[in-house]
């Protein structure tokens, strides 16, 4: 359902319109979707909840459902935020989405809606690793930054990270991370790259800082008099900006020597010259299965294929939350959602039935790892169902093949994209798969925006080239990529009788949240 500009407004509601219009000298700069204005795709209106740390209680999620099923296409789709996306959202859908929202507690603050970009550690505080569980810090900071007035006006790509230490979501690029330390403090990085600023601040301060180094930042767009959306659009650096954060906090505060955030994967070479190992720490995302922590208890994780939820599955999960967790669940930033507080005794069965629903349970499953933009028909820019080439790859048989068993072991990630524009596409090294007119062209792609091009011979399968790009030929192995989307998943794909995207819509594919506009 195409949706043209004289739509009715999703602001429909009085207090809605009132509550946004703060947004609005950001509106013709940032397009980034929210829960309250939605973005007009070619296959209906996308709507983009945040969901801050990607946590969900079961009457929160209850109430997704409902939109989706009442209101949209009926599948929900996982964001490389955490977030979760409605798509094929109807013309007038807007008001009734924003009141079933707010009932369940998702719009806690209509004016922040979409500024409310916080990932978080999915495990902490459930496998024992990390320097502490952040819960706390994480509905603090969320609590504060709805309270401050001066952060309307944040674009809705700015993005916070709270990290227990373990190195996840500190490696994901945000514009301001909480590390926690070991011994009650906490590293604060305004910026991601050499030219960060850190902070080590008292852990009781930690969110707070956050909030004002955030605030600090509009100050130096106020000055710049440019549209900067992130710390990186700014002509002063991330340490420019920590400097004055910790004049701002006085003694909570004192300026630490750059300690490098959690790298992006080092890459396995497919060969020494082209390829060499990048330096650095990595950090991985949760891999599919049971997780048990030290006192027992178990969270199950899984993946959703391509980002895409169907109804059913989306139910399943939400009963098995309720009925034999702790009644929560959490979104993670690798498209995968968490489960905890199952009893050992329970906790095979409810994975099984997971599994069995067509959600990713196996590190070694071929759909770990692989992902795609949203593509044809939702997207008019995509020349191609990108996600019906895809997924036509990773259903052969020999997509499994090659594939390390251990569960610390994976390949790069692969990435399909419809157009240039590659919306969506993870960060750090990985292999990309780009239609155009000539068909698809192959890629490794370093975190640094390195191209190394990979030859797909005429007449051959793009997917295969991705694959042999993807694992080292005769290892048979995977290596910790770090890069926050997992490993695994395309070592193998179908032959098709030529390497041009495909012309069909009509296979069923799990879809995911990217659309036109709609990244990350």
């Amino acid at each position: 359902m195409v949706m043209p500009s004289s739509r009715p407004s999703a602001h429909g509601a009085m207090s809605v319109a009132d509550a946004t219009s703060c947004a609005a000298p950001r509106e013709r700069a940032d397009a980034c979707p929210g829960a309250l204005r939605l973005h007009p795709a070619d296959d209906g209106g996308l709507a983009r909840v945040r969901v801050p740390g990607g946590v969900l209680d079961v009457a929160q999620a209850a109430a997704l459902h409902t939109a989706a099923t009442r209101l949209g296409s009926g599948d929900l789709h996982l964001t490389s935020r955490g977030n979760i996306q409605l798509r094929g959202l109807r013309d007038d859908a807007g008001p009734e989405l924003a009141g079933l929202l707010s009932g369940a507690g998702l719009l806690p603050s209509l004016a922040h809606e979409r500024v409310r970009n916080i990932v978080a550690s999915p495990l902490s505080g459930l496998d024992g690793s990390g320097h502490r569980d952040i819960a706390g810090r994480l509905a603090e900071l969320d609590r504060l930054l709805c309270e401050s007035e001066a952060l309307r006006e944040l674009s809705g790509r700015f993005l916070f990270a709270v990290d227990d230490g373990r190195g996840d979501v500190a490696a994901l690029g945000a514009d301001v991370t909480l590390l926690a330390e070991p011994e009650g403090t906490t590293l604060l990085y305004l910026g991601a790259d050499r030219d960060a600023g850190v902070l080590r601040i008292a852990d009781g301060h930690a969110a707070a800082a956050a909030v004002a180094a955030a605030e600090i930042f509009l100050g130096a767009v106020r000055e710049s008099g440019l549209r900067a959306w992130r710390v990186t659009d700014l002509p002063v650096t991330g340490a420019e900006l920590a400097g004055r954060a910790a004049l701002r906090l006085g003694t909570a505060a004192q300026e630490a020597p750059l300690a490098p955030l959690p790298a992006a994967p080092a890459l396995v070479p497919l060969t020494e010259q082209l390829l060499a190992p990048l330096a650095g720490q990595t950090a991985a995302a949760p891999v599919p299965g049971p997780v048990t922590g030290p006192s027992g208890a178990v969270a199950l994780s899984v993946l959703a294929p391509l980002g895409r939820l169907t109804g059913r599955q989306w139910e399943l999960l939400t009963r098995t939350a309720e009925r034999e967790g702790d009644g929560t669940l959490r979104m993670t930033p690798w498209r995968g959602i968490v489960v905890p507080g199952l009893t050992r005794s329970r906790a095979p069965g409810a994975l099984a039935a997971l599994g069995a629903a067509g959600l990713v349970t196996d590190p070694a499953s071929p759909w770990r790892g692989a992902g795609a933009c949203a593509g044809r028909p939702g997207c008019a820019k995509s020349l191609t169902d990108v996600r019906a080439d895809a997924a036509a790859a990773l259903a052969r048989p020999a997509a499994a093949s090659g594939l390390g068993t251990g569960t610390g072991s994976s390949a790069l990630p692969v990435y399909w994209s419809g157009c240039e524009r590659r919306c969506g596409h993870p960060r750090g090294d990985r292999v990309e798969v780009v239609a155009g007119n000539d068909g698809y062209r192959v890629a490794v792609v370093r975190g640094t925006g390195e191209e190394l091009p990979v030859p797909v011979p005429a007449g051959t399968d793009p997917g295969a080239a991705a694959a042999a790009a993807r694992v080292p030929e005769g290892t048979g192995r995977r290596r910790d990529d770090g890069t926050g989307h997992g490993g695994g998943a395309l070592p193998g794909a179908a032959t098709r009788e030529s390497n041009r995207p495909s012309e069909h819509s009509g296979t069923q594919v799990p879809a995911r949240e990217d659309s036109a506009t709609a990244s990350p």
